[in-house]
């Protein structure tokens, strides 16, 4: 243990991205803390902010555009946000890393496979390792993600899917980070190997002891892999809890219903699925009051003039929504 238990602490985050033209407000006063050796997931449509929230956490937002207007990121004692770039940029790929959506545009296309996981070796070798260490490390770390070690040579052309998302993997891991992102990142591959991938990356954390921030719009992912849920809508996180709170409490707020109805049961007495009507409101023009509240099935008079504060349900469960407020 470095310090307390409590690795990340995210309070009242708010980010914004401006243009000459329009202000998109992508994160809306989010609050998050992850333990040592948990596994957070954020699930919620596209354009729920899931993404922005995680890239805020590495630095990685868009120079030009995003901004962060208000709130604090503490990574082990350490706030993110004030750091210089060149000790944000020791933590990054060391002690925090990030495994992004799409394997096809995350591998460099001329450099191999083990010479884009020695590069994050290289470059955050605090351990000192001579030259054939690092191919050591570089071998371990493609067979801890369940490829043969002789393939460190092969370029990303010559993997199927579910393998370049396992060297992303390895890259990601290969510093042994203390926390772990991963932004949907099975969503480009078939059933199967989405299995195989997920059971893999639960076995890693469990045997590193890392931490990890899911990011995912499946509720089914959720539960094969997370301790804890954030349900993520226009920016805020409507409903947080425990696995058992959102997959087994009677109360929830009305969006997380809408997604629960979403999913499909063989044991469905009809043929269709029950969508959430409505889109995403547009973030550049958010509703006043409860942001769900044009969607939402059961709207109370306040719904549209009063955002809902944060009711406290049992133990950890919270719910935003006057229902319950």
């Amino acid at each position: 243990m470095r310090m307390s238990e409590k690795l990340l602490e995210i309070n009242d985050l708010e980010i914004v991205y401006k243009t000459d033209l329009e202000t998109v407000r992508a994160v809306n006063g989010i609050s998050l803390s992850i333990n040592r050796g948990e596994t957070i997931g954020i699930v919620g449509e596209t354009g729920a902010g899931k993404t922005t929230a995680a890239l805020s956490i590495m630095r990685l937002l868009p120079s030009v555009t995003g901004k962060i207007t208000k709130g604090s990121i503490m990574f082990d004692g350490q706030d993110v946000l004030a750091l210089k770039d060149g000790d944000m940029r020791a933590i990054r790929g060391e002690r925090i890393s990030m495994i992004f959506q799409d394997p096809m545009t995350s591998l460099n296309p001329v450099l191999t496979v083990g010479e884009q996981i020695e590069e994050a070796l290289i470059l955050h070798n605090n351990e000192k390792r001579n030259p054939y260490q690092i191919q050591e490390r570089v071998e371990e770390t493609l067979e801890l993600v369940g490829i043969p070690s002789f393939r460190k040579n092969d370029y990303p052309h010559q993997f199927s899917g579910g393998m370049k998302q396992r060297v992303v993997i390895a890259i990601a891991l290969a510093c042994e980070p203390e926390l772990l992102i991963a932004d949907e990142p099975t969503t480009a591959l078939d059933v199967t190997i989405q299995a195989q991938v997920l059971a893999m990356m639960r076995d890693l954390k469990d045997k590193l002891n890392t931490s990890m921030i899911m990011i995912t719009h499946d509720l089914g992912i959720v539960a094969m892999t997370c301790d804890k849920v954030a349900v993520m809508y226009s920016g805020e996180i409507i409903e947080y809890g425990t696995i058992d709170d959102i997959f087994c409490s009677d109360k929830h707020h009305p969006y997380t219903v809408g997604l629960f109805g979403s999913i499909p049961n063989l044991e469905m007495e009809t043929d269709r699925l029950s969508p959430i009507s409505g889109l995403m409101p547009d973030p550049t023009e958010l509703p006043s009051g409860c942001k769900f509240h044009p969607r939402c099935p059961s709207p109370m008079d306040t719904c549209a003039e009063i955002p809902p504060a944060d009711a406290l349900i049992k133990g950890e469960h919270r719910i935003k929504c006057h229902k319950y407020s």
